[in-house]
């Protein structure tokens, strides 16, 4: 092991570090969850990530967002993040898909084609995107963990990983409880919070339209957010990724 992973090492073993090294991870979203999820799969010493993001860093992303800095504003997401986990961890291996995964694009990045995958993050918050997301993991036999709402939010530590069919008081899980029934898809590991939503103490006005290139609906409102939340989110993604692909998961 070298410099970087002896302390990793400690925990996980010198196989388990070994392992991670050979391991691929797709990751989708690069936003307040996503972000510190790739950064903490890349600091463990996971030698293939591919970051799928089209989306470009905005001022309102900088409460929250590892990629988001006054340097970055404008700059793709994926783009910084895969800059950024090259400079902490020159070994591994960033592939950048600057795509907006929906049924309709889901061809653009095939899950069982000529790059085989470990592991499947879902951090997004399109319901199509991240059943389509499921759904195409679990045909091609991929295993796959998903972000339920971190928005309005103020409690990290009532953060839960779970299966989906435990979850409990989250709407976004209750939609995808549902509409992974309809589908016939199966159980998958999920974070989510049993906090309630916080009522919001101001009004920031959605936007009129979808964002540009982007099918779908416009957002009806805007979440609240704060720097701590969906970025423990991230963590504890990426820390029961990292357990299953050490082989170390109890």
């Amino acid at each position: 092991m070298d410099g970087m992973t002896e302390r990793t090492g400690l925990l996980l073993g010198e196989d388990g570090v070994e392992r991670l090294k050979k391991a691929h991870v797709l990751l989708f979203g690069l936003g307040g969850v996503g972000s510190y999820a790739a950064e903490a799969l890349a600091r463990a010493g996971v030698g293939s990530l591919t970051l799928v993001d089209d989306d470009t860093v905005s001022e309102s992303n900088l409460n929250r967002q590892l990629v988001a800095l006054h340097s970055t504003l404008g700059q793709n997401k994926a783009q910084v993040a895969a800059a950024r986990i090259r400079d902490i961890n020159p070994d591994c291996n960033v592939t950048v898909a600057p795509v907006f995964y929906m049924p309709a694009t889901s061809h653009e990045l095939p899950f069982d084609g000529p790059v085989h995958y470990d592991y499947i993050v879902d951090a997004i918050d399109t319901v199509t995107a991240k059943l389509e997301i499921i759904r195409q993991a679990q045909a091609a036999g991929v295993p796959v963990i998903s972000s339920m709402g971190t928005g309005n939010k103020l409690h990290p530590e009532l953060l839960q990983l779970t299966k989906l069919s435990k979850t409990t008081g989250c709407h976004l899980a209750r939609v995808m409880r549902k509409e992974c029934r309809a589908r016939g898809l199966k159980d998958i590991p999920v974070v989510y919070s049993t906090e309630a939503p916080i009522p919001a103490k101001a009004k920031v006005e959605a936007p009129a339209t979808a964002s540009p290139g982007r099918t779908g609906r416009p957002k009806k409102s805007v979440p609240g957010s704060v720097s701590f939340v969906p970025g423990t989110a991230g963590l504890i993604l990426a820390g029961a990724v990292i357990r299953a692909l050490a082989g170390v998961e109890e």
